[in-house]
């Protein structure tokens, strides 16, 4: 029994582990930030290889937590993303006042994103959340002397407590309604009561504020513009990706009979969304409040492919997902560079930028073409294997208008 305690938990705990070292590091002797980074960064190396050893398919605490294949291939997808954050700010990280901080704050809500995959209780995916919720608030106001940024961590906060009032709300109508607030159990018992509906609404609600859906978006921008980019690229990257990874299992195994609600709600914000965050990323002058609606953009894809109801959702989903990582990533570190050693970050700033720089300028361009999904960049076939599996239920308007809003999106791209 306890040799499954650690088998089935070992992300969890290599990452606790990993959080007691920079305790201990920071509690010691003055190490300068050049040696701890170097630290830090082989041991997310090491935390990453783990995640390809010694797995299995199992669960704890009455079914409060489970894991299987999917949920170890998503979780050692988030340990890449936030080792490569590592690595490609490595420049701003030697120089940061707050290096163990920044990734204390960072793994704790890591740790909180992991336990939301492995959750099977409503309860403990509340508990995760907040876990994975509230160091990010931190983390945007990491520039301590810049306005802007206690700005960004203070809409953090409230956006963040006032969705999390809204999904507690649904969590104790979902109680009220069913009894239970175990995953397996709770799909048996909904009958579809306007009672029951209603919490579902509440749920859903909290999610389309994590994931920045429209209209629910409206935080997004301002923070990601006040946070530090390595803080901008973490939420709009991992953040994002846990959250569309646990929205998937929650609607597939939990409100799976309310399919016929949430496939209307979702092609609705799915259209919205795409369509708002396209049309204000061409408006946008400041690099990061450009990502941040793209990013949103990129939000309205997800929710197509989520909407098939499929196991075809669910791999389309992780593989953009997937991606999405490493194509983010590497626009984001681009700006992240040019932010520091010019502290430029209006987009007029990056012209001529293939005459100064041109290996930038080509990972730029690579980054921004696989966002768009221009072949034969790996975005292409992302946003494909998305439309395929919404085409799936044969709704081809809603289709056709995700492909127009496509076509809007390589405008700006480009």
């Amino acid at each position: 029994m306890m040799n499954d305690f650690f088998i089935l938990m070992k992300p969890e705990l290599m990452i606790v582990a990993i959080l007691f070292i920079l305790i201990v590091l920071k509690l010691g002797k003055g190490i300068s930030n050049t040696n701890l980074l170097i630290v830090i960064q082989v041991l997310l190396t090491l935390n990453f290889a783990s995640g390809f050893l010694m797995n299995q398919e199992g669960h704890l605490f009455e079914d409060m937590y489970q894991t299987n294949a999917i949920m170890v291939l998503q979780k050692n997808i988030l340990n890449g993303g936030v080792l490569l954050i590592a690595m490609l700010f490595s420049d701003w990280l030697q120089k940061c006042d707050h290096l163990s901080e920044f990734f204390m704050l960072m793994l704790s809500s890591l740790l909180g994103m992991f336990f939301l995959i492995s959750s099977g209780n409503l309860l403990m995916f509340y508990l995760s959340l907040e876990l994975a919720t509230i160091p990010i608030a931190a983390l945007a106001n990491l520039h301590l002397d810049r306005k802007k940024s206690s700005e960004a961590g203070m809409k953090m906060i409230l956006s963040s407590a006032f969705s999390s009032g809204i999904l507690l709300f649904g969590i104790s109508l979902v109680y009220g309604a069913t009894g239970s607030l175990n995953y397996l159990s709770i799909p048996g018992l909904l009958d579809g009561s306007p009672l029951q509906i209603m919490a579902f609404v509440f749920l859903f609600t909290a999610f389309a504020f994590k994931m920045s859906m429209v209209p629910f978006h409206l935080w997004t921008a301002d923070v990601y513009e006040g946070a530090p980019i390595p803080v901008t690229a973490f939420l709009s990257v991992i953040s994002k990706g846990a959250i569309a990874f646990v929205f998937v299992s929650v609607l597939y195994k939990v409100f799976q009979p309310f399919s016929s609600i949430w496939y209307t709600m979702m092609m609705v914000l799915s259209i919205l969304t795409m369509l708002i965050g396209n049309l204000f990323a061409l408006r946008q002058q400041n690099i990061k409040r450009f990502l941040a609606f793209s990013s949103i953009a990129q939000v309205g894809f997800i929710l197509v492919g989520i909407s098939s109801n499929s196991i075809q959702g669910i791999t389309s989903v992780i593989y953009f997902v997937f991606i999405y990582i490493f194509s983010n990533l590497a626009a984001f570190g681009v700006a992240g560079l040019i932010s520091y050693f010019s502290g430029k970050e209006n987009i007029d700033d990056y012209k001529g930028l293939y005459q100064t720089n041109p290996l930038l300028s080509w990972v730029l361009a690579l980054a921004l073409f696989s966002l768009a999904g221009i072949p034969p960049t790996a975005g292409f076939f992302g946003k494909l294997f998305l439309l395929t599996a919404g085409a799936s239920n044969g709704t081809y308007v809603f289709i056709g208008i995700a492909a127009v809003n496509m076509i809007i999106s390589l405008y700006y791209y480009l």
